[in-house]
């Protein structure tokens, strides 16, 4: 279903639900999720090991689709790019489990394009769902009160909807994790339980400028599965993209430049930060899917000093180009 423009009162009245929904969260959220490690996790907790979710002989493929920008139909699109390499069985056997890490990281309504949209979420379940998956788990770690997050989003009615279950962070889901020759992902906190209970992962998440790494795609949706006081690691924020590109293997990653926000990033709050870019990437590698996305920013992947980063540890290429590149029109 092609998504419909809200009037200006509509869009008012959902930012004002969405203002008193963070100012209720802040205090419960952002106190609770970035001020401290979680407490169930001791110094003598075993750290986890996380398995490589990509599939042999599918990497190098990317699928950059476009559609007419305004109103562009994200679920039709999606399933045309899956399409394009393979379908969704190419990544996903019967009786598989798939975890989607989507970026539900604020709570803000769909339409202001800072978290991945509802409608793109249930579309790709769906697909999931149809290629044989015998579960399908739809989780992030928000900034933000997650019940709220999820709720206000519009991503838990959705996936449920769509028949997937939504996993939302406690304290029991993490255990320790340290990133093999990482500096700063060190016996940290990861949202380890649902990584243990997936065959696959596909990471989902919008185009959208950020005010410290320049922009926030695919690579950088890992920063949701950190627990504890990950703020600090926005200090070395291009190295923090970098490790969790080490951490996770994904399958296949969707990047949904339909909107991008091309401005005040991550959280923005206004339509006006919102540019139609009518693109659509699929890929096995989420370098290649985030050099395009820097493009819809108007910027290379020079101008995105994590891009070369990732690169360097065999994450994926720049020159995404030089791959299974398929390019089609949506319809």
């Amino acid at each position: 279903m092609t998504e419909q423009p809200i009037d200006r009162r509509e869009f008012l009245t959902r930012c004002t639900q969405a203002g008193l929904s963070v100012a209720a969260a802040g205090a419960l959220g952002i106190g609770f999720y970035d001020g401290k490690a979680p407490p169930a996790l001791s110094e003598t907790t075993e750290t986890v090991q996380i398995p490589d979710f990509s599939i042999a002989g599918m990497s190098g493929k990317i699928c950059i689709a476009r559609g007419t920008s305004q109103g562009m139909d994200r679920a039709g699109t999606v399933r045309q790019a899956f399409d394009a390499l393979g379908g969704m069985k190419a990544f996903v056997k019967p009786g598989e489990r798939v975890l989607l890490k989507v970026n539900a990281a604020f709570a803000s309504p769909p339409a202001l394009g800072a978290t991945s949209h509802p409608d793109l979420v249930a579309a790709v379940v769906r697909l999931c769902l149809d290629a044989g998956a015998s579960r399908v788990i739809v989780t992030d770690n928000p900034i933000n009160d997650p019940a709220s997050c999820f709720a206000l989003t519009g991503i838990d009615a959705a996936a449920r909807l769509a028949g997937a279950e939504v996993v939302i962070p406690r304290e029991s889901l993490f255990q320790r994790f340290s990133v093999s020759g990482g500096r700063l992902i060190r016996d940290w906190p990861v949202l380890y339980a649902p990584l243990a209970r997936v065959d696959r992962i596909i990471g989902m998440a919008p185009v959208k400028d950020h005010h410290r790494s320049g922009a926030s795609m695919t690579l950088k949706n890992w920063y949701g599965l950190l627990g504890g006081r990950r703020n600090i690691f926005h200090q070395d924020i291009h190295t923090i993209i970098q490790e969790l590109a080490m951490m996770i293997k994904p399958t296949v990653v969707v990047l949904d430049g339909t909107q991008s926000m091309m401005s005040n990033g991550p959280t923005g709050g206004s339509l006006s930060d919102l540019k139609p870019t009518g693109t659509l990437i699929v890929s096995t590698d989420p370098v290649a899917a985030d050099t395009v996305g820097a493009t819809l920013l108007g910027r290379t992947a020079a101008d995105l000093p994590f891009i070369a980063k990732a690169e360097s540890i065999g994450a994926g290429t720049a020159d995404y180009r030089s791959l299974y590149l398929k390019e089609i029109q949506a319809s």
